[in-house]
């Protein structure tokens, strides 16, 4: 059985997909851009700032299925550029100070709405 989650504090997707599923215990959410709940736009700033924008929009998907990003066991990190790695270590190091989560960094053409980054992750809810 699975259960959709959903949550007007993240980006409401942009297709047809769902923020995210609940099967079990595990909890899969989708790759989140830095777009503003409020506006549905990019935010401006540098790679730093529109990490942080994901990973609070990741932050409130599972939050509205009762878990955070503690929970989190594997993330992958869809970036347009590598040369940009470094300052989305240093934000997303932040977000995982302890027991970080399995995580795969890899470079793509492109991301929707011409966003830079992109991250998706699963989690597990404790029982």
């Amino acid at each position: 059985m699975k259960t959709v989650i959903s949550t007007a504090a993240a980006p409401a997707a942009i297709g047809p997909y769902s923020q995210g599923i609940a099967a079990g215990s595990l909890v899969f959410c989708s790759g989140q851009i830095p777009l503003d709940p409020a506006t549905g736009e990019l935010v401006n700033g540098d790679m730093g700032t529109r990490t942080e924008r994901v990973l609070k929009n990741l932050a409130a998907v599972l939050e509205a299925h009762g878990i955070g990003l503690s929970n989190v066991v594997k993330t992958v990190v869809f970036l347009t550029d590598l040369a940009d790695f470094g300052a989305m270590n240093s934000v997303y190091a932040k977000f995982f100070s302890e027991q970080p989560p399995a995580r795969s960094t890899i470079q793509v053409a492109a991301l929707p709405k011409g966003a830079n980054i992109e991250i998706e992750a699963v989690a597990v809810k404790p029982s």
